[in-house]
């Protein structure tokens, strides 16, 4: 069964180099990208931002069945935000190792035997789920659409993102925004001090 997160994974690792997210942003929107799907699969709905299970899902991914499986399923529910921090926790690596182990789906990076180290990221090998995903992203899908631009792939920013027509969606897309900005903006803050102690330290030493 593709997926949303799996073709928003296959289509940043065939993003170029200057143009793949951080795993932390993109962890942010697989997460998102597995809510949109157990939307459109009625597992779950949105009471304004929180998350209401509808019942036990059936479905054939095994990824997805686990998102499932955590959701908070008593009241006052889970928002939309505490989700993709709690669930996004290491979310792509998780998806990486699935593709790596799912009939060679992605390939492992070039290891160097003469320095002990890989060099590049992983990358889709050629298959149905690549060409299904390649062609939902040359369509340029919405959904698809949004959560690469809410992390850069492709050269895309938040400006660029599509109308979506689907407020439960759209939810779910304006919270995955706001979480990759809330990222990067704390990202930026630990640099600063970082550089401030830096140059405090040496000037105590120097």
């Amino acid at each position: 069964m593709d997926t949303t997160p799996q073709d928003l994974l296959i289509v940043a690792l065939d993003a170029g180099a200057g143009h793949r997210p951080e795993q932390g942003e993109l962890s942010l929107a697989l997460a998102g990208a597995e809510l949109i799907d157990l939307l459109d699969v009625r597992t779950v709905r949105l009471a304004d931002t929180r998350i209401l299970p509808l019942g036990p899902p059936a479905l054939a991914d095994r990824l997805l069945g686990e998102a499932a499986a955590a959701l908070v399923g008593v009241p006052p529910f889970e928002s939309v935000e505490d989700w993709l921090w709690r669930r996004g926790r290491g979310l792509a690596a998780a998806y990486a190792a699935v593709l790596l182990g799912a009939g060679g789906r992605v390939r492992r990076p070039l290891f160097h035997r003469t320095h002990g180290t890989q060099a590049g990221a992983p990358a889709p090998t050629e298959s149905a789920g690549r060409r299904a995903a390649v062609d939902r992203w040359a369509s340029r899908e919405p959904v698809l659409t949004a959560l690469a631009a809410a992390v850069g792939i492709g050269g895309l920013s938040q400006d660029d993102q599509p109308d979506i027509a689907d407020d439960e969606v759209a939810t779910v897309l304006a919270a995955v925004n706001d979480a990759v900005r809330e990222l990067d903006a704390v990202r930026q803050r630990r640099a600063i001090e970082q550089a401030a102690f830096n140059n405090i330290w040496r000037g105590a030493v120097g």
